[in-house]
């Protein structure tokens, strides 16, 4: 068994879930497949935007803002499905309804819960329409509701894994049955309440990793618009370079520091079981793509990763006491409570410096909670730019950055917080 994870580029307009189709179709006689669907293009970004009305009260808003990502999947429906349409749509409305009915509520319960209640329909509107466009051109697929098997804790946008309900629930809905393809969704789980739940951004890779570790299957391949794994993100920087080889210690941190390429959960399942990890391109499938696997002693260009929307929040012990002991404790109690991993983090005599992600709900507990034993000081808006096997010109070009904030520097990596541009 194998499982292909596409991303919501693959699977963008219609031209790409016709390439898609191909690379299924071509998928070896006889081996069974599990194929893990995000979302289509920018669906994940429309349904933020819904949420966000929504939970500011702005039904009418929220509505108009679902109603047009409706007919979007709708259209692409139309285009590519004569046969099959009906069945589509039947299935797609329900989709639509268990969104609506929500949109229709008040907000009773915090952000993070409706976010995954509406922003979880679109891996199920995606990969319905390709489940049916293989039946409308003759493959057999089964569609799958990822949330009957992926089971999780109630920790919204976040959710930790149940691992020993959804291996039973995997093993009996994808190896005790008679398809060689199913078809499910990658991103999303349900708690034992039934209540949907989404693993964080990016998390459609983590889905196929979870799926791979518990079925033992041959290989897990993501497919995405890129050769391989790069350096840098192409679009950021010119000097980005095609990396045909990785071992998974060193994904793993390129992922800890926030590269894009690999979701940071994504490779310890996988590397637990020895399960090699393909980064291949779904635009030319004959391109060799990247390997990750347990290969040892590679050498590596200059690894480059920025993050944008980082803030920094400054603790300074009240009365200029050494922080440490209980006071470094209370910090990671805090930080654990909230889930925040911090992306650097540099201790200072009275003061300690952490940079996060700006989860804004988060970063508010978090500060108010601090306040009680700390001085608390926030500042947002920063970037955070990260290189791992640098050199000394890149160390000179880093230093003659302007409007730096934090500083860090190991013997493989450097890093700076900065202002945004």
């Amino acid at each position: 068994m194998i499982v292909y994870k596409f991303g919501g580029a693959s699977i963008s307009n219609i031209e790409r879930i016709q390439q898609v189709f191909q690379i299924i179709e071509n998928i070896e006689a006889g081996e069974k497949a599990v194929l893990v669907i995000s979302a289509m293009g920018k669906t994940t970004n429309a349904l933020e935007k819904v949420v966000d009305s929504f939970f500011q009260q702005k039904a009418t808003e929220a509505l108009q803002l679902f109603e047009v990502i409706k007919q979007q999947h709708l259209t692409v429906a139309k285009y590519l499905l004569v046969k099959e349409y009906n069945a589509c749509y039947v299935r797609m409305l329900d989709i639509f309804t268990e969104v609506e009915w929500l949109l229709h509520d008040k907000p009773v319960r915090g952000y993070d819960y409706y976010y995954d209640q509406i922003v979880c329909c679109g891996e199920l509107l995606s990969s319905t329409i390709l489940h049916f466009f293989c039946k409308e051109n003759g493959l057999n697929t089964q569609w799958i509701d990822i949330r009957d098997v992926l089971l999780t804790d109630n920790n919204f946008r976040d959710a930790g894994i149940i691992w020993d309900i959804t291996a039973q629930k995997a093993q009996q809905t994808f190896l005790n049955n008679t398809h060689s393809v199913y078809i499910t969704q990658g991103f999303i789980g349900a708690t034992t309440d039934n209540e949907s739940t989404t693993l964080g951004r990016e998390g459609s890779d983590f889905t196929a990793a979870i799926l791979g570790n518990i079925l033992d299957t041959k290989s897990v391949s993501i497919w995405k618009d890129v050769e391989g794994v790069m350096s840098a993100d192409p679009k950021m920087f010119k000097e980005a370079r095609y990396i045909p080889e990785f071992n998974y210690n060193e994904v793993i941190e390129m992922a800890y520091y926030g590269a894009q390429v690999i979701h940071p959960k994504t490779i310890k399942p996988l590397q637990n079981k020895h399960i090699p990890l393909l980064v291949k391109c779904f635009l030319n499938p004959s391109l060799p793509g990247t390997i990750i696997h347990n290969a040892k002693h590679l050498q590596f260009p200059p690894i480059q990763i920025l993050k944008n929307k980082q803030v920094l929040i400054t603790l300074q012990s009240l009365d200029f006491s050494f922080i440490g002991g209980h006071s470094i404790q209370d910090i990671y109690t805090y930080l654990n409570a909230l889930r925040l991993i911090p992306n650097l983090i540099q201790f200072g005599a009275i003061s300690v410096q952490i940079c996060l992600d700006d989860k804004a709900e988060k970063i508010n507990d978090l500060a108010m909670h601090a306040a009680e034993k700390f001085d608390v000081q926030v500042q947002k808006n920063l970037q955070l730019i990260t290189v791992r096997h640098y050199t000394a010109a890149i160390i000179d070009t880093m230093n003659a950055e302007e409007n730096v904030v934090l500083r860090q520097q190991t013997p493989i990596t450097i890093q700076i917080l900065k202002l945004e541009k």
